[in-house]
């Protein structure tokens, strides 16, 4: 099978940007307090935005970006967890508001955190048995939708924001390992009708899962390839914490620096970290062709994986 490659990137942010500093007038916290467990200076909210408004700005851009036609986009995946619907899909209203055919394989993934890098393994196993060339693939999230702002353990972590790629099937190198585990002890959020909808989270326990799934992802990966750290540029873990990406870090000493952190404006934007990631690392002209990078991440389900992508 072949790989893919990313053609293109694309980002949204709404307007309003909260700091630590406006949090803790509405939660007993700090900015000292939040910096030092987190790394996150702030993060962005929802006012006149929504998940799909975010969405579809997001895949616009990459659209843009990418010089192509829409009519060559055979299929989107959107990657959330705080749709504006249960149904229709995002994916579905991404095509209806961007005016793209018809003819197109579209829908959503579940997975959390985990959601945008399961979808580039969907769209890598798809789009050989598509006529069309490209696929669209997006995370976007609303979390402020979810959020317990009396529960100063999770506000301050999470932020809204969306993420896109354009990616095609191609010659590259690309190789993904995946896993899930069920788990609602560790973070969960009940659906519609079973009662309050907040994200619960038992912080430490996730805090030893995401640092163990993560050097899991990149060791295994590496290992099944041959590789070793010598042999990659980037490396771009979801941005959860701060803290958890030093700790990865320090399990790879001597290549802290290929660890690219960008959650201090953003806060953890669950599917849409990655992309969000590769976008400003593509703005910076960081993602140069025939390099290799690794996406790592994990989240709720218990759900983890490690995607080795050549550029």
């Amino acid at each position: 099978m072949k790989g893919i490659r990313i053609v293109a990137t694309g980002k949204a942010l709404p307007k309003k940007s909260v700091s630590n500093e406006e949090l803790s007038s509405i939660v007993e916290t700090s900015d000292e307090w939040i910096v030092t467990r987190t790394g996150i200076h702030s993060r962005f909210q929802c006012e006149e935005e929504s998940c799909l408004t975010l969405a579809v700005e997001a895949a616009r851009a990459a659209i843009e970006s990418a010089g192509i036609s829409k009519e060559e986009i055979g299929l989107i995946l959107a990657a959330s967890t705080t749709s504006d619907y249960a149904f229709p899909s995002t994916a579905c209203m991404v095509q209806q508001q961007l005016g793209i055919s018809e003819e197109v394989t579209a829908f959503d993934i579940s997975a959390a955190c985990t959601g945008f890098l399961f979808g580039l393994g969907t769209a890598r196993a798809l789009l050989p048995q598509l006529p069309k060339r490209y696929a669209l693939l997006v995370g976007a999230e609303q979390l402020s939708r979810i959020i317990d702002y009396t529960d100063r353990s999770t506000c301050i972590l999470f932020g809204d924001g969306a993420g896109a790629v354009i990616v095609e099937s191609a010659d590259h190198e690309f190789y993904q390992k995946s896993w899930s585990r069920g788990d609602v002890s560790a973070l969960s959020c009940h659906g519609p009708g079973l009662g309050e909808q907040h994200i619960r989270m038992n912080g430490s326990e996730v805090f030893r899962f995401a640092v163990s799934a993560m050097e899991q992802g990149i060791t295994e990966v590496l290992q099944d390839r041959n590789l070793t750290m010598e042999d990659i540029d980037l490396v771009v873990c979801h941005q959860a914490n701060a803290r958890i990406i030093g700790h990865v870090q320090r399990k790879f000493r001597g290549y802290e620096d290929k660890f690219f952190i960008n959650i201090d404006s953003y806060a953890n934007t669950s599917a849409a970290s990655i992309p969000l990631a590769l976008d400003d690392l593509n703005k910076a002209g960081r993602l140069k062709g025939g390099s290799r990078i690794i996406c790592v991440g994990f989240g709720a389900g218990l759900t983890w994986s490690s995607a080795l992508i050549e550029l």
